[in-house]
């Protein structure tokens, strides 16, 4: 055991002396005359974390793919601030901020609350490691996780990096970045950019390039290869394209993809389809030959790209993007799975079970074939729910229900879904615009409008009336027929009928308990349907 660990250490030394130090590159300034940023593009939150930390005597500066977006005129969604601020000093200097992150220690600060707070994501400079020299551990995150506590820089037996929190200066910090386009620092303060690797010049030439051995970079984080084709997709409307090589490898490393924590892909897989570029991604996927074998989800996501309803979906969901409008995940995959939930649903109502427990028995049998763990149970498994099940209840337009369903907090994600089935001829145009002008109208309007849909519902249920002739009695004998079951409802079964004496008819009257029966199943077909 012990001549396995001196082997073991001494193999990584000689690897360690043989391998040439990496090209951490020369520290370029450019000045605000030749980059020609906006600085009334970059966010004020951002600016003032920059300017708290240089106040607080530590460098800090916007990075990453901010500065490459202000650098091309682009405003950018997202700030990044790099410093040479530990994450527990960073958090100190500010009211709202958690440091998160295992693999990666950094701090979010966070301005405002609810829906419209900003995150503002703050990392520490990190130093150059050798992978050869670092600890190396047999299994994953996930499995070695006790094995992988206290430790600051660990690698899995493919050479993924499973820990990486030791600090450095900021040269080291840049050549650990992937893209050289990404790894340029911008000074809000002095307007100036700092270029380590030939990043401003690879914009200016629209190429997307790796900074040192892309397979290598690749094998250290595999989630490199989904940013490499997102980066294209992109960036690809403004010329971008991935250098050849960059991008030789990508097809070869897919299968390191595996070793990838689920919940991290997941992540990634949503960032490929609702930063705005969804089609392009997909069209990048599909130009690069990795249509499949990234992540089983969004697999489906490009198989069924070109359908009707998923492509609208991926379209509409760029669009808002496009708009500055939020957009969830829960939207778009309850679209891309919505066939699967609805074939299983028809199928299961063939084989005669009720409409509502089909469909839930259809959902859960989605979630466990196409999702699994990764959020099945979470708040987006319960937004896709709430969208699925909401769509039968839409044909129900009479008695409590619509008022009730304007009220629910996942009502205009449902109707969007629904609006997205009109669009593609699945359920009536009709519908979706009374829906419309429902869920706008006043309380008066609402209820004039439900009682039109019953008045037109009743008429077209109401069969008229068979006035069929009366029987003859017989001469002789003195013995009435008796009446078929047809006639029962009209005819009068007194004994009063063998005298002779003539027939008295009595008309059957509905109460007000049946009459309100009558109306609640004017919608016939079940229990969740309508017109």
């Amino acid at each position: 055991m012990i001549k396995k660990f001196i082997d073991k250490l001494l193999s990584k030394t000689s690897d360690t002396l043989g391998r040439k130090k990496p090209k951490f590159g020369k520290r370029v300034d450019i000045p605000a005359t030749v980059h020609g940023i906006d600085p009334n593009l970059v966010d004020e939150r951002a600016i003032n974390v920059v300017r708290t930390l240089h106040e607080a005597g530590f460098e800090a500066y916007v990075v990453g793919g901010a500065v490459r977006d202000l650098l091309v005129g682009l405003r950018p969604k997202d700030f990044d601030v790099a410093t040479n601020a530990t994450p527990e000093q960073v958090k100190g200097l500010f009211r709202r901020a958690f440091i998160i992150g295992r693999r990666f220690r950094i701090v979010h600060v966070v301005y405002g609350r609810g829906r419209e707070h900003e995150v503002i994501e703050v990392s520490t400079f990190r130093a150059y490691l050798d992978n050869a020299a670092a600890e190396q551990v047999a299994g994953n995150e996930k499995t070695s996780r006790n094995e992988l506590a206290g430790m600051k820089h660990a690698v899995d037996s493919t050479g993924r990096v499973l820990r990486d929190n030791v600090w450095g200066p900021q040269e080291e910090d840049a050549v650990r970045r992937d893209f050289t386009i990404n790894a340029m620092y911008y000074d809000p303060q002095t307007q100036v950019v700092v270029d380590y690797h030939n990043g401003f010049k690879d914009v200016k030439n629209r190429v997307i390039r790796m900074i040192g051995d892309p397979a290598t970079r690749y094998r250290e984080d595999p989630v490199r290869i989904i940013r490499a084709v997102r980066f294209a997709a992109k960036l690809s409307p403004l010329g971008f394209a991935l250098e050849a090589k960059t991008s030789a490898p990508l097809i070869k490393s897919q299968e390191l993809l595996a070793d990838v924590p689920q919940s991290r892909m997941f992540d990634e897989m949503l960032k490929l389809l609702q930063t705005g570029h969804s089609l392009a991604s997909i069209a990048q996927l599909k130009k690069l030959g990795m249509a499949r074998g990234i992540y089983p989800l969004l697999d489906v996501v490009v198989e069924r790209a070109e359908q009707p309803f998923v492509a609208a979906a991926l379209k509409d969901t760029d669009r808002r993007v496009g708009e500055g409008k939020p957009v969830a995940p829960s939207f778009l995959l309850a679209c891309v799975l919505w066939a699967d939930v609805r074939d299983g649903w028809a199928r299961r109502q063939q084989q005669g079970q009720h409409a509502h427990p089909a469909l839930m028995e259809a959902i859960d049998e989605v979630f466990h074939s196409r999702i699994g763990d990764v959020s099945g149970g979470g708040k987006l498994a319960g937004d896709m729910r709430e969208i699925w099940v909401m769509q039968p209840r839409f044909e129900k337009r009479v008695g409590s229900t619509p008022f009730g369903m304007v009220e629910q907090p996942r009502f205009r994600a449902a109707f969007d879904f629904m609006r997205l089935r009109s669009d593609i001829g699945e359920v009536e145009e009709v519908l979706a615009d009374w829906w419309q002008e429902f869920s706008m109208a006043s309380d008066s309007l609402r209820q004039d409008m439900v009682d039109a849909v019953r008045e037109e519902q009743q008429k077209r249920q109401r069969a008229p009336r068979v006035h069929r002739a009366p029987r003859v009695e017989p001469a002789v004998g003195g013995n009435a027929t008796l009446p078929t079951p047809e006639t029962a409802d009209s005819t009068d079964l007194s004994p009063q009928a063998d005298s002779g004496a003539p027939r008295k008819r009595r008309r059957r009257r509905r109460t007000g308990a049946a009459k309100g029966a009558g109306e609640a199943t004017d919608g016939g077909g079940g229990q969740d349907s309508g017109t």
